[in-house]
């Protein structure tokens, strides 16, 4: 008899268990990071949020161009938050890294703040609202 009233207990945790595993956060990301061997050995040691950075930037090149940076770099020739860390191609289609956001910490927040809100669901057009509105403060955009 005490199993029997042991039963719907086991359910409910049963029942409780499922449902906890299901809203565990097993969904996908919302963005891919390089491999860190596809960096520089300078990149591969820096801090970990300049090196994630530098890894959205090589995985992500389509959201990180459509973002502006507001360090001054536009008189370097960046034209987006993306030239922050690559600075184009070689002849034989590897990346040229830049070594500019290694020291530069509104380039690497900047990337931060549009890895975060990616993941919180926003858009592009968001996040670059949110970039304009936050960082402009210091300086000139680098995009029109």
């Amino acid at each position: 008899m005490r199993s029997l009233s042991l039963s719907p207990l086991l359910l409910l945790a049963l029942a409780l268990g499922l449902l906890t595993a299901g809203c565990s956060g097993n969904r996908a990301p919302a963005y891919e990071l390089a491999a860190l061997s596809a960096l520089p050995e300078e990149m591969q040691q820096a801090p970990s949020t300049v090196r994630e950075a530098y890894q959205f930037a090589v995985a992500n090149p389509e959201v990180l161009k459509q973002l502006p940076c507001y360090c001054g770099c536009g008189g370097m020739g960046h034209t987006s938050n993306y030239a922050c860390y690559i600075a184009g191609e070689e002849a034989d289609g590897s990346l040229k890294f830049d070594g500019h956001a290694l020291g530069c910490s509104i380039c690497v927040d900047i990337t931060q703040d549009a890895m975060r809100m990616l993941e919180d669901g926003q858009s592009i057009p968001e996040i670059r609202a949110y970039v304009d509105q936050t960082y402009s403060r210091f300086g000139p955009s680098n995009m029109p």
